[in-house]
């Protein structure tokens, strides 16, 4: 039996469906849809091996719908069409409710390729389901997304992959004849990172390195051991793409260029998307460099324009010399923690009340009120600044804003205790 571990174990029905309760538990939405035999077109985001294939084919067949898939890697415009076409005469000819289309990382399909969806899911001929491991906001047509229904696939819980190692070895045909005994699973877990199907595999890895007549006690030290003999068939499964993408990330965050154009270089070899890169790289400009360098945000923003004209191969120099900068840059998390702190603030206070010299006071009822008084205009003052609180009076003197050690943050600092004393006191 060469089919793997993963695919043998995926449910056959709703029940045996472990993650996702608000979706598919007692309460769920889309177990409600199923109920009421109207099933709307969606799209299932979540990272992998979060059981999106899985839930698509299970939502048809509880549904009793005639099921039609393809995949965004290898369909064109033509086959999209085709699919609609027989869809259409299969919900005609056999049933009173229209098919399901899914479409399999739905992310990759082109605007021209998702263009050529509208109509049918407009009028009806087919429910689109969609999956994606990226944010559909970005990667979706907004024509397209407004059609759907988008729903959140997490990560499975310690409990659901625990449950599935169970599974595993009772279930399968295979596991079932050997013997299997599971003494720890915190390094399963660890590596699965939440993804089921990458904890399936690493799993059916470790225990086809062992004898068949070989009893097996898995234990954290025999995983780590077997997964680190056995990494270049391990990386082959294709899953690293979240483990490579955070080495990327890490690499430029510790300003060293050499590791990240090497992460670059696996992404690009392994047909990682461009635009998935360089927003990641985006994010980065902002969360890891800020106002130590405030041109790595420009940099990067006008890498992701370039590359989503030019794409591959011409935008690996540009996905390049973009990883370069960032990571020769001077690093400074101050305004991603400011944001943190203020929200954790907000949380914490509720919504307080604006204090009144700040308030809008456009009408004389406003005015008579006392909104906008004793505001002080700061340009009215000598260097455009003059004393006065901007937080609401419960909250007064807090500081949420700290400037990194940096150049340009260390002249943030000393602007701010020039101008404010002892309130901006580091």
């Amino acid at each position: 039996m060469n089919e793997p571990l993963a695919e043998r174990l995926r449910p056959k029905t709703l029940e045996d469906y472990l993650s996702q309760p608000h979706l598919i538990g007692d309460n769920g939405v889309i177990k409600q849809q199923i109920k009421q035999g109207a099933i709307a077109s969606m799209i299932l985001w979540g990272p992998p091996g979060t059981g999106k294939t899985t839930l698509a084919n299970l939502i048809a067949h509880a549904s009793g719908r005639p099921f039609y898939t393809l995949s965004a890697i290898n369909s064109g415009v033509k086959d999209v069409r085709e699919v609609i076409e027989k869809a259409k005469n299969s919900g005609g000819l056999f049933t009173t409710k229209n098919p399901i289309l899914f479409i399999d990382e739905i992310h990759r399909f082109s605007k021209s390729q998702q263009d050529s969806l509208l109509q049918a899911v407009e009028k009806g001929w087919v429910t689109l389901i969609g999956a994606t491991t990226e944010n559909p906001s970005f990667e979706v047509i907004p024509a397209l997304l407004s059609r759907c229904q988008v729903y959140i696939l997490n990560p499975f819980s310690k409990e659901n992959l625990e449950t599935l190692l169970k599974r595993a070895i009772s279930r399968d045909d295979l596991l079932s004849k050997r013997s299997i005994d599971i003494k720890e699973t915190e390094a399963l877990i660890r590596l699965s990172g939440g993804d089921a199907r990458k904890l399936l595999n690493i799993f059916e890895l470790i225990i086809n390195t062992f004898p068949p007549a070989e009893k097996i006690e898995i234990t954290n030290e025999i995983v780590l051991q077997k997964i680190q003999q056995n990494v270049a068939r391990y990386d082959k499964t294709g899953e690293q793409h979240y483990d490579i993408i955070s080495a990327f990330i890490k690499s430029i965050r510790g300003s060293d260029p050499n590791a990240a154009v090497y992460w670059l270089a696996r992404m690009i070899e392994g047909g990682e998307d461009v635009k998935f890169i360089a927003r990641r790289m985006l994010i980065l400009a902002s969360e890891d460099i800020g106002n130590a360098n405030p041109t790595a945000l420009v940099m990067a923003n006008n890498t992701f324009q370039a590359v989503s004209i030019i794409g591959y191969p011409e935008a690996r120099i540009i996905l390049s010399q973009c990883a370069v900068y960032l990571a020769t840059s001077p690093k400074s998390n101050a305004s991603y923690e400011a944001i943190g702190k203020a929200m954790q603030l907000v949380r914490e206070t509720g919504d307080l009340s604006v204090p009144l010299h700040l308030r809008n006071a456009p009408t004389k009822l406003m005015k008579d009120l006392g909104y906008g008084e004793n505001y002080k205009y700061a340009h009215s003052y000598d260097q455009n600044f003059i004393d006065q609180e901007f937080l609401p009076d419960e909250i007064s003197n807090t500081t949420i804003y700290t400037p990194g050690t940096n150049q340009r943050e260390n002249a943030q600092r000393e602007f701010l205790k020039k101008r404010w004393k002892d309130k901006y006191k580091y």
